[in-house]
């Protein structure tokens, strides 16, 4: 029975993330390096970001005239000056070593940032493991050299800014990932709520054109030279997408998967499960009804109900609401491609997690997931998986924060 006990504590006692992390990091340094070492680069879209960067740096500024091998600069402002600054340190882009080396160390980085929020989240040590285990992960960052790698590190130092009440920073950090790749605009339902609560409407305003300042601020000597050409390119929302690429959707069939009916109902889906979670689960630290939640916009609550609320807004509670956001719009996404799991992958876990699962179903859930993005090029029975997992994880999450406590707001 003592052993027993003894190993129930060290499975679920959150206090020992505190040796195990540093632990699961060291490990999974030496793991860079090897395959680093051992396993051979993947040419996919680095060289295209190195002759964009090369446009730029040669002096273009028109956002429809700067385009690479596989295509034209589709990214926003903080992309191009990442890579431009990766340009310069590796000679051109010829350095391809030096440049996975960069990469090895954001990835490190960014696991941190993402143990600090599961550690500031409560979550038990059996949950940690998977974040170093995934075999894709750690192709997207190592191996191919994606821009999402900087979007992804942004999105958790916000969160992690958020859930130790530093406001500013944790904005300025998602506006400069939003910067680096619109994607994060999937999140920004759940840090306007979480803004609203935490802050009040007026506080949150400030906040929100803290973020719209920004973007035109890093935005600015393309905006200057053709604002249309930049949001055209860094914010297209009808870019077409390809079946032969599809991570998610292979399995309804490339005439489904190019038809506006499925585009619109994607779309729908979106908004109705982004309704549903904020109706009955995200706007939960308010304790008001949605009504009364409306008029406190013109009406802010008193100092005293603001603390309340604000009380409410926990670290679990700012890490549920971002992630279960990005989980319902990658769900509903009309195409993902292989480095978008650099999104999921560090998320499902927690989200598998606060879902309720037991523990062996949470880690059948994750491997099932692993195993379908690790099937190249993806197939019907890989696609459904993909799907199928991302919808246990949301409808999960929905039910497994039912029993959040509301406070009672005068």
């Amino acid at each position: 029975m003592a052993l027993r006990s003894q190993f129930n504590d060290l499975t679920f006692n959150p206090r020992h993330a505190s040796w195990l992390c540093p632990l699961l990091i060291t490990l999974d340094a030496a793991l860079c390096g090897l395959i680093i070492w051992r396993i051979p680069y993947t040419e996919i879209d680095w060289r295209a970001y190195m002759q964009q960067v090369s446009q730029y740096t040669a002096g273009e500024r028109d956002y429809v005239k700067i385009y690479g091998a596989t295509g034209p600069l589709v990214y926003p402002a903080a992309h191009v000056y990442i890579y431009r600054a990766l340009h310069a340190v590796t000679d051109g882009g010829e350095d391809v070593l030096l440049a996975q080396v960069i990469f090895a160390v954001v990835y490190l980085v960014t696991l941190s940032l993402v143990m600090a929020c599961y550690r500031a989240a409560k979550v038990p040590p059996y949950v940690y493991p998977l974040l170093v285990l995934s075999k894709r992960l750690h192709s997207i960052f190592l191996l191919r050299l994606f821009n999402d790698c900087f979007a992804v590190l942004f999105l958790f130092l916000a969160i992690y800014c958020y859930q130790r009440r530093l406001w500013t920073l944790g904005s300025v950090s998602y506006s400069v990932g939003l910067g680096v790749k619109m994607s994060l605009l999937l999140a920004l339902p759940a840090v306007a709520v979480v803004l609203f609560q935490a802050l009040g409407p007026q506080r949150a305003l400030k906040q929100a054109g803290l973020m719209g300042q920004l973007q035109i601020v890093v935005a600015w000597p393309f905006l200057s030279v053709n604002a249309r050409s930049y949001f055209s390119r860094a914010f297209e929302f009808t870019r077409q997408f390809l079946f032969k690429w599809t991570v998610n959707w292979r399995f309804v069939g490339e005439d489904v998967f190019l038809s506006r009916r499925f585009s619109i109902t994607l779309l729908a889906t979106h908004i109705s499960l982004l309704c549903l979670f904020i109706m009955t689960r995200w706007l939960r630290p308010s304790g008001q009804p949605l009504s009364r939640i409306i008029r406190m916009l013109f009406s802010p609550p008193s100092a005293k109900a603001q603390a309340l609320i604000a009380r409410h807004v926990t670290p679990e509670f700012i890490l549920t609401t971002v992630l279960s956001a990005n989980a319902i719009g990658m769900l509903c996404a009309r195409s993902l491609h292989y480095q978008f799991y650099s999104w999921i992958a560090w998320a499902t876990p927690f989200l598998l997690w606060r879902a309720g699962f037991h523990p062996v179903l949470q880690y059948a859930l994750w491997a099932a997931q692993e195993w379908a993005w690790n099937v190249y090029p993806s197939t019907g029975s890989s696609s459904t998986v993909v799907v199928a997992v991302l919808g246990v994880v949301v409808a999960g999450v929905w039910y497994g924060a039912r029993e959040s406590k509301q406070p009672r707001v005068e």
